[in-house]
């Protein structure tokens, strides 16, 4: 079933602000929210594309030639953009949330929705594709479990957390649009 043909119970929102998705790499970001665009007829906007895109290249390439401190910067200016858009639905990368101005703005701009996943979920999800950056350079799960003890507290401060372990998308879906509906409805 895919996104565009899946009927959701909730009832139609209008959202009056951005609804940005943070959470760990693998957390489903992307996948959970080109359906939530699709059951709320918003624009999905993915932050990563989006800075590929204002980059000319991808973010591999980003942090191999310029560094993480550049994609940093790149990610403030390209979310600042976003979440002063129109409404819509944005995916970020990983370590947008942790930075405190990007949280400020959503916090005050947006509305944000942690998707929480556990570490084999994760785990999983990220060992399907080798285009992690932060991935590439030692044992995943070590890796994700240290992400995991810095941000998580850090996320922890999104309006709303769902769990986007193993399951059905459109579960998540259905569970972020009454979410929605309960604080915007």
């Amino acid at each position: 079933m895919n996104a565009s043909s899946t009927t959701y119970s909730a009832l139609p929102l209008t959202l009056a602000k951005p609804v940005v998705l943070v959470g760990l790499m693998g957390a489903g970001k992307s996948t959970i929210g080109r359906r939530l665009s699709a059951a709320l007829n918003l624009p999905f906007m993915d932050s990563d594309n989006e800075i590929a895109e204002a980059a000319g290249c991808s973010i591999s390439d980003i942090f191999e030639s310029y560094g993480e401190a550049i994609f940093r910067d790149l990610e403030k200016r390209v979310l600042m953009r976003l979440i002063n858009s129109a409404p819509c639905i944005i995916a970020t990368g990983g370590g947008a949330f942790i930075n405190p101005d990007i949280r400020e703005a959503v916090k005050s701009q947006a509305t944000s929705i942690w998707l929480k996943a556990d570490l084999d979920v994760l785990l999983e999800r990220v060992s399907r594709r080798d285009t992690r950056p932060l991935l590439k350079t030692g044992d995943k799960a070590e890796i994700l479990t240290k992400l995991m003890h810095e941000r998580y507290p850090i996320y922890a401060e999104a309006d709303i957390t769902v769990d986007s372990n193993a399951g059905l998308h459109e579960a998540v879906v259905e569970h972020i649009i009454t979410e929605l509906g309960q604080r915007h409805g």
